[in-house]
């Protein structure tokens, strides 16, 4: 499940620009920009560059390997006509050293900037424009849940394993359950209703769990339960991670 916030800034200036936050049950975060030009001539985009906050590190989604070589997504044309739309995205993840303090982020959160250079013509001098970038961040949770390790791939109806992590972020302490529920793609192997122990406050845990997967194609890991039965409340993670499920070796013999 992802939350989604829209952003609107109308500088003075040919572009308008959108900004959007997909924010995944993980602690990580996706950034959407929408960079159009609104003026009645040409406008040419030199160069969108994303400087991310300190907690957080970004990767950029706007290149495609082709043939061993990478290649923007807006191919080789570098200006924008008249009332033309252009999409980046990015990806952002919580840096190891503040991923226990992520689940107590609340109200809203500083989350860098975006530099656009531009200009109109291509003798004239280049102009920056600077979007500062924020995001409300979701409703504040006493515990998250995040993947510690998990395969790039996996064989299908093979078990493979992911090792989870639950962090505490309350002032009291949990003694967690776990609860699995089977999806037409993925099949939890083992018991449901496993006791995890006793969680200290701001304190963490892991475990491991074991899957099975009945689908080719990426799949997604989602439907995990954990109650904490001191306070008799439930957390439902889904879309934890995803997993690109391969035929099985035998199978392709056969």
């Amino acid at each position: 499940m992802f939350l989604r916030e829209l952003c609107l800034f109308s500088p003075g200036t040919p572009l308008e620009v959108k900004t959007k936050f997909y924010n995944s049950e993980m602690s990580d975060l996706f950034l959407e920009v929408q960079i159009k030009n609104i003026s009645p001539s040409d406008v040419f985009i030199k160069k969108v560059s994303l400087q991310p906050p300190e907690m957080y590190t970004a990767a950029e989604l706007n290149h495609v390997n082709w043939a061993g070589e990478d290649e923007c997504t807006f191919g080789t044309r570098t200006f924008l006509q008249s009332m033309e739309e252009r999409q980046y995205l990015y990806h952002f993840q919580i840096k190891q050293e503040f991923s226990e303090k992520s689940g107590a982020i609340r109200g809203l959160t500083d989350m860098g900037k975006l530099d656009i250079v531009w200009k109109r013509e291509l003798g004239e001098l280049a102009m920056l424009q600077t979007i500062q970038l924020e995001r409300e961040a979701p409703g504040f949770r006493n515990v998250s849940m995040s993947w510690e390790t998990i395969p790039d791939t996996v064989s299908l109806e093979e078990p493979f394993h992911i090792t989870c992590k639950i962090t505490n972020h309350s002032n009291r302490k949990m003694r967690l359950v776990l609860n699995m529920h089977d999806t037409d793609s993925i099949r939890w192997c083992g018991n449901s209703g496993k006791y995890l122990g006793e969680l200290s406050p701001s304190s963490s845990l892991c475990f491991t769990l074991t899957l099975l997967a009945l689908k080719t194609g990426l799949q997604t890991i989602s439907r995990i339960q954990i109650t904490n039965t001191l306070s008799k409340k439930t957390i439902v993670c889904d879309d934890i991670a995803k997993v690109c499920v391969l035929p099985s070796t035998g199978k392709m013999k056969t």
